[in-house]
């Protein structure tokens, strides 16, 4: 597997022969000609690879609330902290912090589990950044 570093100095090489065979010298228009055909599905797989193997961090929220530090320090063994979330609604999956997907809580031979009900739009995700 090549990295992407060595993909762009063979297609920059590949661009700067190409474009001294023309006699234009025009490299940044040959090397992006050479890029653009570098990237064939099996480049794009070569290239998802290298992230495959990233770990990040999966959260679900069942809920939030506010508190004062008084509130905070009476509470003890037993003591019901009330969510701001209704009883059946969808609770968030973060991915490193940042919501993603919607689910509903399952177990399974005494596992707790999230099975997934609705993937966040791209455009809600971005909206939700501002």
């Amino acid at each position: 597997m090549t990295s992407q570093s060595e993909q762009a100095a063979a297609a920059a090489t590949t661009a700067g022969n190409a474009a001294s065979a023309e006699g234009r010298g025009d490299y940044r228009r040959a090397a992006m000609e050479a890029l653009e055909a570098s990237a064939s599905p099996a480049a794009s797989s070569q290239n998802l690879e290298v992230v495959l193997d990233i770990p990040v961090q999966v959260s679900m929220e069942l809920g939030r609330t506010n508190l004062s530090i008084r509130e905070l320090l009476q509470l003890g063994e037993g003591s019901v902290i009330r969510l701001e979330r209704a009883p059946g609604d969808p609770l968030d999956i973060f991915v490193n912090g940042c919501l993603v997907a919607r689910g509903e809580v399952v177990v399974i031979n005494d596992r707790m589990g999230m099975r997934v009900t609705d993937i966040v739009s791209p455009e809600e995700r971005v909206r939700r950044l501002r």
